[in-house]
């Protein structure tokens, strides 16, 4: 007999048995490009902050620098540390990584992250000394899923937590 996937969280009523996603939920897919941050600064990449009363989960992220597009081996970002924070704290294991983990264009793991109702969750890099010269953009990029919590209110009934 086939398991029905379970969601992380969340209070929902019905559930894709293939996914496990509930048939609300949205897609995000946030990104930015950006010159490396200077020595001592903080620089977002990414970021996403879920709309009140919604919950979701953090599927994917991505790391990009021009160096590793034009050399796949070029992993190391030496004058770099990147950094997945989940409401403004770090989050580990991705914690002052000093390499791509996971390229930007290339599937990646999947990390399946909880997002509680009003969560945030950003993809830094900050500058360290000293700065690697070779590269001359960053990137980042947080793909996910969101959906209204049922907890709030049934939508169906109420007409509430539509956007």
């Amino acid at each position: 007999m086939r398991s029905i996937p379970t969601l992380p969280s969340c209070d929902t009523l019905v559930a894709c048995a293939h996914c496990g996603m509930p048939p609300d939920a949205r897609p995000f897919d946030q990104s930015r490009l950006e010159k490396p941050p200077d020595p001592g600064r903080l620089t977002v990449l990414a970021s996403f902050r879920l709309p009140p009363e919604y919950c979701g989960i953090l599927e994917y992220f991505a790391q990009f620098t021009d160096e590793q597009a034009k050399d796949p081996s070029a992993i190391q970002t030496k004058g770099l540390t990147w950094s997945l924070r989940l409401n403004q704290q770090p989050f580990a294991p991705y914690v002052g990584l000093d390499h791509i983990a996971n390229p930007w264009g290339i599937g990646g793991f999947p990390i399946r992250l909880k997002l509680e109702e009003g969560s945030s969750v950003d993809l830094v890099v900050r500058g360290e000394s000293p700065k690697q010269p070779k590269i001359g953009l960053v990137g980042g990029r947080l793909v996910g899923r969101y959906w209204y919590n049922r907890a709030f209110g049934d939508v169906a009934r109420t007409g509430m937590g539509r956007s």
